[in-house]
């Protein structure tokens, strides 16, 4: 990030301010959501596997950031995106039913998903391919740091305020910062000219992966810690504790994941955090022991910083730039195509089996996508001018 900030100052800035407050909105969203739903609007498992399911349309509709960006500028996207995701959290504010806590999840849940393809094109078609993957780290430890204060800010306000006037100030805060980043054009200078959009079959592992990531992210986000609130009856400052934790270990665990990834490669990273993976749904599946179950909630959080692999690989694979930003946004897409149905599954089965049934669903997943990794290889001629180029 550093070298970053040297050769490309504003962009760098626009990245760092950009990326605090959708993170810092989002996770205070994040924190106060399941407490939220269950003690104020009395959800059940069913409603919450139907609500998560419909907050990932949006990340179906992820292609189309390919198309916007033919139209829009990234940036300007990005800043679009800060403030619907702030007008959904407003929004969820005023809940008072299913409904209309599904409409501010909804709006909310478009800012989140457009804004990520973006902000990764960006930074991808911004620094060269030997240091991407620490860079990628570095601006995803950032996101811990906001995701820190956040949940900092929910321990400390939430039982005083209350959940809905925290729904409000945060919402209007992330909105406000939207439209101040919107007017500017800073950051831009250095990107390709153009953009293509272009889904190759080369490119099938990546999307593959893609798929199995955002169905196994989806299930864990879902059903943790509605299973730590409704069988285990933690309150929103507990809740409020494992996402504070999460993000002062990730403010570390990302920079180490981004530089290890372009230590030792993608292959081995995703190799070692599917596998541990599998340990972590077969805890939340069988153990009672609350405090281990924190700790894989957090080994869980560090596991999904390797997903960057993925987006890296890309890069070293991809045929040109311009085509950098289309893949990313089928990214967001194939992610959550699986992660509509399966949240959808998980509630319908957990009433049906009880509560390991979602989570065992979960390491069927994580097995599939470790052998599938197994394929992952780099051009050998792309590997070499990349050794070229960092020698």
């Amino acid at each position: 990030m550093l070298e970053l900030f040297r050769k490309k100052r504003a962009l760098a800035v626009y990245l760092i301010l950009a990326n605090f407050a959708m993170y810092f909105g989002f996770r205070v969203w994040q924190a106060l959501f399941n407490n939220f739903a269950v003690e104020t609007i009395g959800v059940g498992p069913a409603e919450i596997g139907g609500i998560q399911a419909i907050r990932e349309i949006p990340g179906l509709l992820g292609f189309v950031v390919g198309f916007l960006v033919l139209a829009l500028t990234e940036t300007r996207l990005m800043a679009l995106s800060i403030s619907i995701l702030g007008a959904g959290i407003a929004l969820t504010g005023w809940a008072s039913s299913v409904s209309t806590l599904l409409l501010g999840t909804l709006i909310m849940s478009v800012g989140f998903h457009f804004f990520n393809p973006a902000n990764n094109a960006v930074l991808l078609m911004a620094v060269e391919k030997r240091a991407a993957p620490r860079v990628l780290g570095q601006l995803q430890s950032l996101g811990a740091v906001a995701a820190l204060i956040a949940t900092g800010v929910v321990y400390l306000l939430a039982s005083r305020v209350g959940y809905r006037p925290l729904f409000w100030g945060v919402g209007a805060v992330a909105a406000l910062v939207g439209v101040v980043l919107l007017p500017f054009r800073f950051g831009e200078e250095g990107l390709p000219p153009g953009r293509r959009v272009r889904f190759r079959r080369r490119y099938w592992l990546y999307y593959t992966l893609a798929f199995l990531l955002g169905s196994r992210r989806h299930i864990f986000t879902t059903f943790a810690i509605f299973l730590l609130v409704k069988k285990f009856g933690i309150p929103v400052q507990t809740t409020a504790l494992l996402y504070l934790a999460n993000s002062l270990v990730n403010t570390y665990a990302y920079q180490w994941i981004g530089k290890t990834v372009a230590r030792l490669g993608e292959r081995l990273v995703l190799s070692v955090g599917f596998a541990l993976l599998i340990v972590v749904f077969l805890g939340y599946a069988y153990v009672p022991y609350l405090p281990l179950l924190y700790a894989l909630f957090i080994l869980d959080n560090i596991i999904f910083g390797t997903s960057l692999a993925n987006s890296t690989y890309l890069q070293k694979i991809a045929l040109s730039e311009e085509e950098l930003t289309s893949n990313l946004s089928l990214q967001q897409t194939l992610n959550h195509i699986s992660a509509v149905v399966i949240p959808v599954i998980g509630g319908t089965i957990w009433t049906l089996f009880g509560s390991q049934a979602p989570f065992l669903m979960g390491v069927g997943i994580a097995v599939l996508s470790l052998i599938l990794v197994q394929f992952m290889r780099v051009p050998v001629e792309r590997t070499a001018s990349a050794h070229c180029a960092g020698s």
